[in-house]
């Protein structure tokens, strides 16, 4: 068997630390304009399961009265001012 070659350091005199530091913030931009985009989509994703609860309830209840139409829209009402609420900021 071969005997395994000795562990050594060494610097690389190529890289400055401007360059470094340009890395750095060139990372912290992609950062940056990735964690924008995710909250843009935990905004899309709040507005997607709002509509979709508005839209089980109506077709969980197979024959619905007038006073749970009531209630759906009403439901339906208080869901759209608050989608409304959180695309406005």
């Amino acid at each position: 068997m071969a005997e395994p070659l000795p562990f050594k350091l060494e610097r690389d005199d190529e890289t400055t630390v401007a360059e470094t530091d340009r890395a750095a913030s060139a990372l912290m931009l992609a950062l940056k304009a990735l964690s924008q985009r995710a909250i843009a989509a935990v905004a899309d994703l709040f507005f997607l399961s709002t509509m979709a609860a508005c839209f089980w309830l109506f077709m969980s209840i197979p024959n619905p009265n007038t006073y749970q139409l009531v209630e759906l829209g009403l439901f339906c009402a208080f869901v759209l001012a608050g989608n409304w609420i959180v695309r406005r900021k």
